[in-house]
């Protein structure tokens, strides 16, 4: 009978041990299970284990600036154009409007966000104009238009079209105060003008960035003051790059514009076209429309040929347009370039050594195909810049090199650069 307690006993303890071991190996796989979920998700958004358990996850609006810069590998490097990066900071944005899931609410508040960030660097702008009417007597008309601030010290892009002709012009901040505003020059061919106030207070400027750093179907803000009501906010996507347009008075072509879905009116003009970080891509220049309003197709000037023609315009008093002294048009070979019809005397492409029949298939590296197309690129390119020129000629590639001479605006009409 003794034998058979113990038996028993033995059992019950073995049965017990068991149990343990049981439980103990479920709670090593429960525990091995949420850490690998926990490290799943850590991937999924981009951010540290231990902000996901105290709840500060990178799909939230809080994440600080270090982590920004380490999700997305930015830092406060200058874009091509020459302005700040990373002024604004919105984690994971970017990402979710390409695609990544996102919570509506969530959008919407960084929307907003973003708007408050770059409403202190947009006016208005009210000119006044003399002109004669119908009877010969001089009478004054006024104008409305947009503006982003372009230095803290009161340079300011517009529209040429908007300021260039002002014998007044007052631009009214973010926060309601008035300037008088001096224009400092216009240029008609590009429709980029700057105008300078003289603040209290250091301005906030805006940050820039390279058409060749957006893509077609990206987010955009259009802020300005369409109709006389500042500080309008518009929403849209980039619908195509690169459109070429040629409008009367303009003598050169507007090219490599921005196309956009984003609503601009009368008095949008000259405002920014902003993408999902806060940053300019574009000043808003014109629009389609049969009826005279927004029919949802836009167009800006680059910023990299905003941001040029303005800094030619403040450290020259003008814009200084390159030019090569060539006249383009239908190519008359299978090779895909632009056809030289003519080139002038005295001016680079001439001396450079290049010729009538000759074919462009390069500007400086970058392919081309259309006249449109070279003066994109001249237009992102300084007076005294030497550039490369790929050309095709009976039958070879040749390579030639060329400094960049000055536009005579006056022989600048028709396909001439």
């Amino acid at each position: 009978m003794k034998d058979y307690d113990f038996e028993k006993q033995d059992k019950r303890k073995a049965f017990f041990i068991k149990g343990c071991i049981s439980i103990i190996a479920a709670a090593i796989f429960i525990v091995i299970g949420a850490l690998f979920m926990l490290g799943t998700l850590s991937i999924v958004y981009k951010v540290s284990p231990g902000r996901l358990l105290t709840g500060n996850a990178g799909i939230s609006a809080r994440s600080t600036k270090e982590d920004v810069q380490a999700d997305t590998g930015q830092d406060d490097q200058t874009t091509e154009v020459g302005k700040p990066r990373g002024k604004i900071d919105l984690p994971g944005l970017e990402d979710k409007i390409r695609g990544k899931e996102f919570l509506l609410e969530e959008f919407d508040s960084a929307v907003s966000r973003i708007v408050e960030e770059v409403r202190p660097m947009v006016v208005n702008i009210r000119v006044r104009a003399a002109q004669k009417n119908s009877q010969g007597d001089e009478v004054f008309a006024e104008g409305l238009g947009s503006g982003v601030i372009f230095t803290s010290d009161g340079y300011i892009i517009t529209n040429n079209h908007v300021a260039g002709a002002a014998d007044e012009i007052i631009v009214t901040l973010f926060d309601g105060k008035e300037y008088p505003a001096e224009l400092i020059a216009g240029d008609p061919n590009t429709d980029i003008a700057v105008v300078k106030i003289e603040a209290e207070e250091t301005l906030e400027a805006a940050s820039f960035i390279s058409i060749d750093d957006i893509k077609v179907g990206e987010f955009v803000i259009a802020v300005g003051s369409p109709f006389g009501l500042q500080q309008t906010v518009t929403t849209g996507a980039i619908s195509a790059k690169g459109r070429d347009i040629t409008i009367s008075p303009v003598t050169l072509p507007m090219v490599n514009l921005i196309q956009t879905d984003a609503a601009i009116n009368q008095g949008n003009s000259g405002g920014p076209l902003i993408n999902s970080t806060g940053q300019v891509i574009g000043i808003n220049t014109l629009i389609f429309s049969p009826s005279g309003g927004s029919a949802g197709i836009g167009f800006s000037i680059p910023s990299d040929t905003a941001v040029n023609i303005a800094e030619q315009i403040i450290n020259y008093g003008r814009a200084r347009i390159p030019y090569i002294g060539i006249e383009m048009g239908d190519a008359e070979t299978d090779v895909i370039g632009v056809y030289i019809i003519n080139t002038i005397e005295g001016y680079p492409a001439r001396e450079a050594g290049i010729k009538t029949g000759d074919v462009i298939v390069k500007f400086d590296g970058v392919s081309v195909s259309t006249p449109f197309e070279i003066f994109a690129e001249i237009l992102k390119r300084n007076v005294g810049q030497e550039v490369d020129i790929r050309i095709y000629r009976d039958g070879k590639y040749l390579t030639l090199s060329l400094i960049l001479a000055e536009a005579p605006y006056t022989e600048n009409n028709g396909d001439t650069e």
